[in-house]
């Protein structure tokens, strides 16, 4: 076989349509776990300074230290999101975006608590993301 027929061949498998999806999923695949590393660095990081908060506190009104909390649960949530990604064949699941999006509402009813308004819709907020959640996990929409 010559060099031409060699390069025809080369070029032709990697424009081939499952060739760069299969790129593509790699590289996906390697930026969320970046991500991952990142998060989880992250994740120590806030560890380390709700431990220094109970250790020494601080003039911290406890909204804050729950809002610090929260954030914590949020980076374990991410990182449960992405070790359910590599564990479900590289989908992300519905309803972790959902616990997700959950978690992040509380967190800011908790830090911004003030305006009874913005409260509710936040509350309202949480409702339609549980009926989204209870429609996911009907037989009809769940996957796993």
């Amino acid at each position: 076989m010559s060099d031409t027929e060699r390069e025809k061949i080369t070029i032709k498998n990697i424009t081939e349509p499952k060739s760069i999806s299969r790129l593509m999923q790699l590289f996906l695949s390697g930026m969320l776990f970046i991500l991952g590393a990142v998060l989880s660095v992250l994740l120590v990081m806030n560890t380390r300074s709700l431990i220094i908060l109970v250790i020494e506190p601080h003039d911290i009104s406890s909204s804050e230290i729950l809002g610090s909390i929260v954030t914590w649960f949020l980076y374990f949530e991410f990182l449960a999101l992405i070790a359910k990604y590599y564990q479900s064949g590289l989908h992300f699941p519905l309803r972790y975006f959902i616990y997700i999006g959950v978690t992040a509402i509380i967190r800011l009813i908790i830090l911004y608590h003030d305006d009874p308004v913005h409260t509710l819709i936040f509350s309202i907020s949480i409702l339609v993301l549980l009926l989204a959640l209870y429609l996911a996990n009907t037989k009809l929409l769940k996957r796993e």
